[in-house]
């Protein structure tokens, strides 16, 4: 029993023993950290682990951040964790980040990862609109921005929409123009592509060198009024001294106090005093309505003064070695980036001459492949020519034969062609002394034809007078027969009547006869004009036919001439030549 009891009482005295621990996570930037801490730790302790852990040795610039109800606290050095009004939560949240900005970034910031941390946290204010920003700066900032996480511009490698999922400009910039993202891209693209050569590390650098010139840049904002019954204003807080803002004024401030002119900040309860280091201007005072928020803003004064006092004194021996190691790095990754840069361009150029030599190769053996296909087109060209060649002289023979051949019939045609000529010629000859003939036929008939009229007349005349005498021959003999019958006896004849009669009778007789005769031969005379007339026809229709005959015969030399040069020179035959009328010939009978 006694053995039971005393192995109790060495167990209970172990666990009492044992430190207790609470759980705190880290959140900083760009990570999250865990931490089992000891419940004696003091604020300086865990912040000291933080920072060993982070390799952060410029520690005066940061803090630990946390929530408390409705505004935020910086955890307190000098006190135990637990002992200040921190979260209940397990594990305690904190925040690490700056709680103070230096003046001059360039100067006054000597760690890389120091600078590291300024960036990420005032990009994000920027981004939150924490920091008023104008457009112009916010895409200037942004190609910053790309240029340290990207590296140097590759069109090859950023293709458009390399930026699609990295948040880059302030919502409000992006608002205020109608914008789409793809045209944002291309202005940044076209700032970035400017920063080439530049290291992730002075990148970020630029990029705070063009943030602190920002007039919302490190400052604390807090409300206050000027007295209890007063318009409220706006308390500012940074590295350079106390402002006081308008409520919807976060720029300009209507009255500013450095830190070289305030000789002392005290405050009761709410109020503020702020006493000039000129004793002859007036002091200033301010309430504020929470207590714990004036302790922040007095937290921060007292901060910010001491980095203000300690920049105008000569640095520490520990910033002094911190500032020659961070020269010495810089001197060396310089040293390291031109070795890169120079085994980088060496790279690339073998790189290139590389593809050169396969360009190139891949060149000359498609030269090659061309001259082998050319060769063997060549060869087959040359055989083909050389058939050719034979085919043509071939043909060239065969047109040379038929070219003598069609020169031999041109000399035949055309000796024929003349001798149609000559032959037309002279038929022409015949024809036009047809025609003379027909109009002197024609001219006879007319005369003949006007001759017959006056021997019509004539005719017709004697025949008149033929009727006139048979009439006065009648009326002779009807006066004669009744002088007969009265003397029974025929009177004796007068001396010389029966001869008269007989004369008369005779010359009757005479004219009948003759008149008879010049008919027929007018008839006769006429018969033979129209026999005449007939055949000087038949004659002048056969010479018209052998006229059109000949004229026929000649265009077809002709086209056959024709067809034959051109089937000499290689031309395609053309169609006969059809004439549009044919000649005629119209001798008209009288």
């Amino acid at each position: 029993i006694f053995e039971g009891i005393a192995s109790k009482m060495s167990i209970l005295g172990l666990k009492k023993k044992q430190p207790k621990t609470f759980k705190v996570k880290v959140i900083t930037m760009d990570a999250e950290m865990e931490f089992s801490c000891e419940v004696k730790w003091k604020g300086k302790d865990l912040f000291d682990l933080v920072c060993r852990t982070v390799g952060l040795r410029e520690t005066w610039f940061f803090g630990l951040r946390y929530t408390v109800k409705d505004t935020y606290a910086w955890l307190k050095t000098e006190k135990r964790v637990l002992d200040q009004e921190v979260p209940k939560d397990s594990p305690i949240t904190f925040h690490f980040l700056a709680k103070f900005f230096p003046e001059k970034v360039e100067e006054e910031l000597v760690q890389e990862i120091t600078q590291h941390l300024f960036f990420l946290q005032v990009k994000k204010q920027i981004l939150d609109e924490e920091i008023f920003c104008s457009p112009e700066a916010s895409v200037l900032l942004a190609s910053y921005a790309v240029q340290a996480k990207y590296g140097d511009y590759e069109p090859n490698f950023h293709k458009p929409g390399f930026l699609a999922q990295d948040e880059l400009l302030p919502k409000r910039v992006l608002m205020q123009y109608q914008m789409t993202a793809d045209m944002w891209e291309e202005k940044i693209t076209a700032w970035y592509a400017e920063h080439r050569g530049i290291a992730r590390d002075e990148a970020e650098m630029d990029y705070l060198k063009i943030a602190q010139d920002l007039d919302m840049y490190g400052v604390s904002y807090f409300a206050i009024t000027q007295n209890k019954r007063d318009t409220d204003l706006l308390l500012g807080v940074d590295a350079q001294g106390l402002h006081i803002y308008s409520p919807n004024s976060k720029l300009n401030p209507n009255k500013s106090f450095p830190w070289s002119g305030i000789r002392n900040i005290s405050y009761s309860e709410k109020e503020f005093t702020i006493k000039p280091l000129d004793k002859k201007k007036d002091v200033f005072k301010f309430y504020s309505s929470q207590l714990r928020v004036n302790k922040l803003i007095l937290q921060l004064c007292i901060g910010n003064h001491d980095l203000f006092m300690r920049r105008r004194k000569v640095d520490s021996i520990e910033v002094q070695q911190m500032k020659s190691q961070a020269k010495e790095e810089k001197a060396r990754k310089k040293v390291e980036r031109q070795i890169l840069a120079r085994e980088k361009q060496m790279r690339e150029e073998a790189e290139r001459a590389k593809e050169e030599m396969e360009r190139r190769l891949f060149q000359l053996q498609d030269e090659a492949r061309l001259a082998n296909e050319a060769l063997l087109r060549s060869e087959e060209t040359a055989d083909l020519l050389a058939e050719k060649a034979q085919i043509a002289e071939e043909e060239a023979k065969l047109l040379a034969h038929k070219a003598a051949e069609a020169e031999q019939e041109r000399q035949r045609i055309e000796a024929t062609a003349l001798k149609t000529k000559e032959e037309k010629r002279l038929m022409e000859q015949k024809m036009r002394e047809a025609e003379q003939l027909a109009v002197k036929l024609v001219e006879q008939s007319e005369r003949r034809s006007k001759e017959a009229d006056h021997l019509k007349q004539d005719l017709t005349e004697a025949k008149d007078a033929e009727r006139r005498a048979k009439q006065k021959l009648l009326e002779i003999t009807k006066t004669s027969y009744p002088l007969i019958a009265a003397y029974s006896t025929p009177p004796p004849p007068p001396e010389g009547g029966d001869l008269a009669l007989g004369s008369g009778s005779m010359r009757i007789d005479f004219k009948d006869s003759d008149m008879k005769r010049l008919s027929m031969e007018i008839e006769r005379e006429r018969l033979e004009y129209v026999e005449k007339s007939k055949h000087l026809q038949d004659q002048l229709k056969e010479l018209k036919s052998e006229i059109e005959s000949l004229k026929l015969e000649e265009q077809q030399q002709q086209a056959g001439v024709y067809s034959l040069r051109n089937e000499a020179r290689g031309y395609p035959p053309e169609p006969p030549y059809m004439p549009h009328s044919n000649v005629r010939t119209t001798l008209h009978a009288p």
